[in-house]
């Protein structure tokens, strides 16, 4: 037997590899190829370097992208119990046979800085101009079908079949990587950053990429689980309480008072005296 933060699991469970390493150096590699391949002005593309100090000897163009820090993305931070993947893996007779669990993933928040070189800098400001324009039509560097890596070395989508790029289905998890414009450095960082890899300053931008690193799965013969049927608990609301939770109009009218001492006999409320005197 196994511990694990969901309870016992069996000794015949099975782990996985990881599958999230390269999702860091995709991400770079598909901002790259994003940039290149939008490239539409009638002169060649500039060159993409990641080495802030180099300096072309000609009027060539440079495309400086420098990540420079990954960041865990707090406001989707989850606990790091087992829990049931969301890949589902059914035999012949669409019964599922195996069961798999997995930890929440690692979201983190890439950092890139992209600067440019031109030998005049009117030049490297409309180039600054298209880079901006080009990746605010970025809506995801990384769109397709999340790959699931079982225990047994097979490559699956969530939905079980073997993983491509054109995998299509309606229950189809796919895997987004967003990039968003953000204003990161101040000049004085940038300053700092630039002196400390020995290359002058030049304009630059900062930017966003927002990944999840995957872990590795845990697979295992599926157990029946039968639980009890559970009662509302839900106490009764007060009369001026709404469903949605909200207040609403409260009577005004003060409780009734319980009478003082013991319970009188033969008593009779007495004549109300504007009464007696509208019927003389």
């Amino acid at each position: 037997m196994s511990m694990t933060p969901t309870g016992l699991l069996p000794d015949d469970f099975e782990r996985g590899p990881m599958q999230g390493l390269n999702i860091i150096g995709e991400t770079t590699e598909a901002l790259h190829r994003f940039l290149l391949d939008g490239w539409d002005q009638d002169r060649p593309p500039p060159r993409i370097e990641e080495d802030l100090s180099f300096v072309p000897k000609d009027r060539e163009e440079v495309i400086y992208i420098y990540m420079y820090r990954a960041a865990l993305n707090t406001a989707l931070r989850n606990n790091k119990r087992w829990r049931a993947a969301r890949v589902s893996i059914q035999d012949e007779s669409e019964n599922q046979k195996e069961i798999f669990f997995e930890r929440p993933p690692v979201y983190l928040n890439l950092h890139y800085m992209i600067a440019i070189h031109s030998k005049f800098r009117s030049e490297a400001e409309r180039l600054l101009g298209w880079i901006i324009l080009r990746l605010n039509e970025a809506t995801h560097l990384v769109y397709r079908p999340r790959r699931y890596t079982l225990p047994d070395g097979r490559v699956v989508d969530s939905m079980g079949q073997d993983w491509g790029v054109e995998n299509e289905g309606e229950d189809l998890i796919m895997e987004k990587v967003a990039v968003a414009l953000i204003d990161d450095l101040t000049i004085g960082d940038a300053v700092n950053f630039f002196t400390i890899h020995e290359a002058p300053y030049r304009p630059y931008l900062t930017y966003r990429a927002l990944c999840a690193m995957e872990g590795s799965l845990i697979s295992g013969p599926v157990t029946t689980v039968r639980p009890s049927r559970a009662e509302s608990m839900e106490a009764e609301r007060p009369a001026h309480e709404r469903p949605s939770g909200r207040m609403g109009r409260m009577s005004t009218r003060p409780p009734a008072k319980a009478p003082i001492g013991p319970k009188g006999h033969d008593i009779r409320p007495a004549a109300d005296e504007t009464d007696n005197e509208s019927e003389e």
